[in-house]
Formats: structure tokens, C-alpha cells, sequence
């Protein structure tokens, strides 16, 4: 087998997977989440929740965690500009197909950007990290909202679950 195409192997087992993943995500019926997840994601939008979350932090948290607040939403424009410039830009991978998807998940306006990485799993992730490393308290407190973000981009059909992942690992 040449190199070539043990490449071609590999990237066919990857899509494979990643679209396996996105079906079964796609068509399972979620309790609670239909409501909770949509919203989640459109409030992710361009950073307003974490840009609320740093400003709330700032407001009730100790010096040390607000700190923290001012390097997680460092952290978290760092990574967007950066996966939204280069890390798309270079890649190209066109948006999931969204039969499947349940209409009510479908988010209003379709995402213009491509797919890969997700920009919403890397401010989420990137956001964690930074408030984490200056007050893991809060950092704790907050991933489970930013693991339920990065969730959602699949959830509603914008994104392959490499997507995230990518996107995930890339925000760290």
C-alpha cells in the first residue's frame, strides 16, 4: 500500500466516522436539549456569552478571578481571530448536510463561514483555559457551559464533530 494511499485511507475512515457521529447526534431525540441547546449556541454568537460571563466574574469575583476574566476573554479573542482567519480560511471544509437535522435545531441564519475548525468551540475552550489558569474555581464552574457550546454546534447541524474537537484543542 503506498503513502498516498494510506492517506486517502485514513481521511475516508476519519469522514466516515465524523459523519456516523453527526447522524446519530442528528437524529436522536435529546431530552431537554432542544430548548436548551439552540440557545446556547446563538448565545455564543460572536462571544456575547462569554463577554457577559467575564463582565459578571469581574463584578462578584475575587481580584484574582477577575484576573482571570480579563485572560479568558484575552485568550478568547486571540483564538477567534486566529480560527477565524487562518483556521477557516485554510481549510474550507463546507458545512454539514443537514438532513437529519430536526427543523427546530436548524439555527435561524445559517453560519456563512466554513466548517473547519469550529470558531464557537475554540473561544469556549480558549475562554475556560485562560479563566482556569488564573482561578481554576471559576474555570471549573465554567466548562461545563463551554463543553455544552462546543456540544451544541453539532447538535444543531453547523458542525461535524472533528469540527469541535478541532476547534476544542486549537482554543487551549
Amino acid at each position: 500500500m503506498t503513502d498516498q494511499h494510506q492517506k486517502l485511507t485514513w481521511r475516508g475512515t476519519l469522514a466516515a466516522w465524523d459523519r456516523r457521529l453527526f447522524d446519530l447526534v442528528a437524529q436522536r431525540h435529546w431530552p431537554g436539549a432542544e430548548r436548551v441547546l439552540p440557545a446556547l449556541g446563538r448565545a455564543a454568537n460572536h462571544g456575547v456569552l462569554w463577554g457577559a460571563t467575564a463582565a459578571a466574574i469581574t463584578v462578584v469575583g475575587s481580584p484574582r478571578a477577575r484576573k482571570g476574566a480579563l485572560t479568558a476573554a484575552a485568550s478568547l479573542a486571540l483564538a477567534s481571530a486566529t480560527i477565524n482567519t487562518v483556521g477557516k480560511w485554510s481549510v474550507r471544509r463546507p458545512r454539514p448536510l443537514l438532513e437529519g437535522v430536526p427543523v427546530a435545531r436548524l439555527p435561524a441564519v445559517p453560519p456563512w463561514t466554513t466548517s473547519f475548525p469550529s470558531g464557537h468551540s475554540a473561544s469556549a475552550a480558549a475562554f475556560t483555559a485562560g479563566l482556569a489558569l488564573e482561578s481554576p474555581g471559576w474555570g471549573a464552574a465554567v466548562a461545563p457551559v463551554a463543553a455544552s457550546v462546543a456540544f451544541s454546534r453539532v447538535y444543531t447541524g453547523v458542525h461535524y464533530p472533528s469540527d469541535v474537537l478541532a476547534g476544542a484543542a486549537l482554543g487551549v
